[in-house]
């Protein structure tokens, strides 16, 4: 039997017995910096041909299933619905006759009796008033609040089997994501760090733990284009070798290819750890598990609301000072080329017209032409452009369109405006697009209080393109205290090899990869791309998901040297690389004490969901994420794991899903690590603070409280590239602490009961899992 109870605060002149803190829960034990490699030859069959299965379900665009689970029947399928119920009360049936599963059973419920502490910290057991009514006990600093448990046979509605199953699968997949960010250098939540920890019987230690490494933001008075104080070269050699970037001590180790001893990633090991992820979730059993789960996160949401809501609103009224207008709010995925909105962009177009149209801006056949002759060719005064005409907005016309959508960045359509205005390597080296991001930077810094993280773009052509970044960087001076920078890596190796830009895909990574290793390694011979990689804060792969691609990745896919192709190679490989050459490059810099980079792909807003399994193991967060709604298991490993997720709802609603189908709010509500993002104001929006605009329309359409607002404007500065110093000061000094420790609402506004009960709620999650791992050693007779 199963039982709903709600918890509350204590009446007036109870008294609770006490208890001690989570702090004895400590856990992990020092994890190698060397790549562990794996065999193939380890992989379980079964494993290996689920996992081909997604693939090649995923490259015909099919929608295969192998075992049907409960939610995946149609409502208007009403004999598959009935037969489906009808297997699952057989299997219950035969389960509740077995002896064996009801020691099993039995003992999973002591186990959970035992560990429902680790729902919060400071409750080491449950005080039980009745057999069937524990009541459970809380830590002190914890708010009091309208609390929803379940007591009884918790594994109710799914069988011991299917529950042992699901469990070991899960806690296997956050393993393997535990491992690729750290090799990385990426954050990996401390509440799942502590679980994987005690499953293992281990300590978890404050000192292991490992997070991104941001440089800090200039004092003021400080020079932040300083050359000065620049680490002495080391003259290490580098080399690529099967896409991946190596480093060699010196030149007698390149001959003797003796690495330096860094984690260099290896494509087959890589191919096992997405093989199991993959055939997860293709599993039935853990499919239904996390189905259920999701579905309980959504209703307990609810009901939490319904108890709780005014309570909420009432710590937040007694804040002083503090509201949603003055909370920290960062754009966590925007593109630099269209970071100001239309009218902006009409305005400073004219501007630069009236003040400057004698100007040579473009040198055309070996011809250079002037701003007044450019307007000339194209037919048109600048005095009659409106909003209109200038035709950079994204409409009705650029859904599931993304060529279309892609036309938009040439203001009028015409590529020449784009060349001057929205470009930093161009004839006027890039002074238009500066004058104008420095304009959006000055209303940002006159807000105060929002914060972007644009993209700009590094193609991959040649080695000197990092170079003029830098250059253009610091010649025009377009740091801002509000600005974090992002590099995006388009995926166009296809346009490039059509065009015999290059001769083969290593070309592309190395272009791409090399500068970074060389201003890593001999900084004095590459200053102005140090000075420019302190405030880079990762990189970005973008381009159109949905474009199809004929090739399976594997680990016997070609070495990049070896992909001479004409097609672009799948979104798996790309990623792949990507990640490898950043684990490397970020693993060097931290040895010489410099910042390193996370990685934030695009991923998830269309293709396959297979792009959202390779994010998994290499991405430190991801911008949309919208396919997770596909697949319940990759959803909750994203809720467990704490995965970040930059949503863009406007920018969805024109190119790829309707507004009112987006899932921010469901994931919200499931308590995912979501924020709001605007994209490309210059396409999506009509005001001067797009951020703002998302913000205001997101909450009008799903009714989203204040303290909804706040807890996702935190959940922005949590996963942005901001530096530690920086959270600190915006979100509280304890921001890493778990639960209410570890929230300042002094400075985020958001109410203590609901940070402890999004603690609480991920702690019993997770506890399900740790439960049958222990359960099933304490069962086992070799044990």
């Amino acid at each position: 039997m199963t039982a709903v109870h709600v918890y509350g605060p204590a009446p007036p002149g109870a008294t609770e017995p006490s208890s001690a803190g989570l702090t004895s829960f400590s856990i992990p034990t020092e994890m190698p910096r060397l790549f562990p490699k794996m065999s193939m030859s380890e992989v379980d069959e079964k494993v290996r041909l689920l996992a081909e299965k997604v693939f090649a379900s995923a490259l015909k665009e099919e929608d295969t299933k192998d075992a049907m689970a409960l939610y995946t029947v149609q409502e208007d399928c009403p004999i598959g619905l009935h037969e489906d119920r009808e297997r699952a009360l057989q299997k219950e049936l035969a389960e509740q006759q077995s002896q064996e599963c009801a020691k099993r059973k039995k003992s999973f419920m002591l186990k959970r009796s035992q560990s429902l502490s680790l729902q919060m910290p400071g409750a080491p057991e449950w005080a039980a008033s009745s057999p069937c009514t524990p009541e459970p006990v809380f830590h002190e600093s914890f708010p009091d609040f309208q609390r929803v448990t379940i007591s009884g046979d918790y594994c109710a509605g799914i069988t011991v089997e299917y529950y042992e199953q699901a469990a070991k699968s899960l806690l296997g997949a956050l393993f393997i994501r535990e491992k690729y960010s750290r090799l990385a250098y990426h954050n990996f939540p401390r509440t799942t760090a502590r679980f994987l920890r005690n499953s293992e019987d281990e300590p978890w230690r404050e000192e292991d733990e490992i997070r991104p490494d941001i440089w800090p933001f200039p004092h003021e008075g400080e020079d932040p284009y300083s050359m000065e104080g620049v680490p002495e070269d080391l003259n290490y050699q580098l080399k690529m070798k099967d896409g991946i970037i190596h480093v060699y001590k010196s030149t007698e180790d390149l001959k003797q290819d003796r690495p330096h001893g860094l984690p260099y990633p290896d494509i087959e090991t890589f191919a096992i750890d997405l093989s199991h992820v993959l055939a997860m979730i293709a599993d039935g059993p853990t499919k239904t598990y996390c189905h259920r789960r999701l579905n309980f996160l959504a209703s307990k949401f609810y009901l939490h609301e319904m108890l709780n809501e005014m309570a909420e609103l009432k710590e937040l009224k007694s804040v002083a000072h503090r509201d949603f207008y003055n909370v920290r709010k960062v754009d966590t995925h925007i593109h630099a080329a269209a970071c100001m909105n239309q009218k902006h962009l009409l305005k400073f177009i004219k501007t630069t017209y009236q003040t400057e149209a004698d100007r040579v801006v473009l040198e055309k056949g070996g011809q250079k032409v002037t701003l007044k002759q450019v307007f000339s060719s194209l037919n048109m005064d600048p005095y009659d452009l409106t909003v209109d005409s200038l035709d950079v907005h994204a409409g009705r016309q650029t859904f599931h369109r993304f060529d279309k959508f892609n036309s938009k960045y040439n203001p009028v359509g015409a590529s020449e405006l784009r060349e001057i205005y929205l470009k930093t390597d161009n004839y006027i080296k890039g002074e238009y697009f500066a004058r104008l991001i420095k304009e959006v930077a000055k209303e940002l810094e006159e807000g105060k209080y929002q914060h972007i993280e644009p993209r700009l773009s590094i193609y991959g052509r040649s080695t000197s393109e990092w170079e003029n970044l830098a250059n253009w960087f610091i010649q025009h001076r377009v740091h801002s205290p509000n600005m974090r920078w992002m590099i995006q890596i388009p995926r166009i190796y296809d346009i490039f090899r059509s065009k015999k830009l290059i001769p083969n895909f290593a070309k592309i990574l190395e272009n791409i990869f090399l500068p970074l290793f060389e201003a890593t390694v001999n900084p004095h011979a590459h200053k102005a791309v140090h000075v420019f990689l302190k405030y880079v804060t990762g990189f970005d792969s973008v381009d159109d998901e949905s474009k199809h691609s004929d090739h399976m990745f594997s680990y016997k896919s070609p070495k990049p040297e070896a992909w001479t192709a004409d097609d672009n190679p799948p979104y798996t490989y790309y990623l792949f690389y990507m990640y490898a050459n950043i684990m490397v490059l970020n693993n060097l810099r931290s040895e010489r004490g410099l910042n390193t980079f996370q990685f934030r792909p695009h991923c998830g807003e269309a293709g396959s969901i297979t792009h959202l399994v390779t994010a998994f193991l290499t991405a430190d967060n991801i911008s949309h994420g919208l396919n997770l709604k596909k697949s319940p298991v990759l959803q909750y490993l994203y809720y467990l794991a704490q995965v970040p997720i930059a949503m863009s709802p406007l920018s969805n609603n024109s190119l790829f899903l309707e507004y009112s189908k987006n899932p921010l709010r469901e994931f919200l509500q499931k308590g995912l690590c979501v924020s709001l993002s605007t994209d490309d104001p210059m396409q999506f929006h009509y005001t001067k603070e797009p951020l703002m605009e998302e913000y205001a329309i997101a909450a009008q359409l799903w009714k989203l409280s204040t303290c909804d607002l706040c807890e996702i404007a935190r959940n922005s500065v949590v996963q942005s590239g901001l530096s530690h110093q920086e959270k600190k000061h915006f979100i509280g000094p304890n921001y890493l602490e778990e639960g209410p420790a570890g929230n300042d609402i002094r400075r985020t506004n958001v109410a203590h009961i609901r940070v402890a009960y999004r603690h609480e709620t991920l702690c019993n999650e997770l506890s399900f899992l740790v439960d049958a791992v222990k359960a099933d050693v304490g069962n086992n007779p070799t044990e």
